[in-house]
């Protein structure tokens, strides 16, 4: 029996030297944007003061992160945070993976064509313009949603959707599948079209009708990509948003719509204190990647996809 020697290391780098040459602009890209950077995080153990130099600060340990987690409003922020990004997590997942579906279901692509690009659509739009649609949209002066809703009986009075906290969680939810939905499906419709369409009809020869086939051939063939997705998801369950929070919050609702991101914003630029702002981006960028390691090692446990 003949041997197999593995090559050595320079030989492998050797023959791959082209795409060794392509990958250098996206390493220096991800080096000078991303790591580089990662020298600011010294302010948040600091009393950072712009006018001094690095070697002139005040070090303070961890007095910022204590500081965070006796504060109200940070406190506050990690709770909407955390709630608006399991609720687009699971509307978003459940959402996307049941359009996709349906989406491979209809036969007639002109009409599949015409589906996939209005709902592309809204990707596109940036959140500034997101925001004024939705603002629109649930205006009590001839706003869609109240029309519509008055129209069926459901209410009797137009309701100021954007004062009622109890309301915000969801409208930034419903607002997040509304934009991202056509994009997200993208992935799961590529991976369907690699599904073998001799299981399809093996199974037609066998009796089963579309749902069945969905159920137990559509989904099962996408389930890695399904698994890999909600890791990378869960990487960034820290990560609720900036833009539409910012943009349809109010005096009124600023306890529910303020996020991590926000208060960043509020304490870095607008008071002055980028020490604690800092923290804060630390501690989000901690959790974040402390997730992604436990989902991703969750998965290798019970010997699903990962992404390593």
């Amino acid at each position: 029996m003949k041997t197999v020697r593995k090559k050595p290391g320079w030989q492998i780098i050797k023959n791959q030297k082209q795409l060794i040459f392509m990958s250098v602009p996206v390493c220096l890209y991800i080096i000078l944007f991303s790591y580089i950077p990662l020298w600011g995080w010294s302010m948040a153990f600091q009393d950072y003061k712009p006018a001094k130099g690095f070697f002139e600060q005040t070090w303070v340990g961890f007095k910022h992160f204590i500081f965070l987690f006796s504060d109200s409003n940070f406190l506050n922020a990690l709770r909407n945070t955390l709630a608006m990004s399991l609720i687009n997590l699971v509307l978003g997942f459940v959402t996307a993976i049941a359009f996709a579906l349906l989406l491979n279901e209809i036969r007639i692509t002109s009409f599949k064509r015409v589906v996939q690009t209005i709902s592309y659509l809204p990707h596109f739009l940036s959140w500034v313009i997101a925001a004024g649609i939705v603002q629109m949209a649930l205006s009590i002066e001839g706003g869609i949603v109240n029309t519509i809703l008055i129209k069926l009986g459901f209410i009797k009075n137009p309701v100021m959707w954007l004062s009622k906290p109890e309301y915000f969680w969801g409208i930034i939810g419903i607002s997040f599948i509304w934009k991202e939905l056509g994009w997200n499906t993208i992935i799961y419709l590529a991976a369907m079209s690699g599904i073998d369409p001799g299981l399809y009809e093996s199974a037609e020869i066998d009796g089963a009708n579309r749902y069945q086939k969905m159920w137990h051939i559509t989904l099962p063939g996408i389930k890695a990509t399904i698994v890999v997705l909600l890791i990378l998801s869960i990487g960034r369950l820290m990560e609720a948003g900036f833009e539409m929070q910012y943009l349809l919050r109010n005096g009124l609702i600023m306890d529910w719509s303020d996020t991590i991101d926000i208060f960043v914003i509020n304490f870095g630029i607008g008071q002055g204190n980028y020490s604690l702002a800092t923290a804060a981006g630390i501690f989000k960028s901690v959790v974040n990647i402390t997730l992604l390691f436990s989902a991703n090692y969750f998965a290798k446990k019970i010997g699903e996809e990962r992404i390593v």
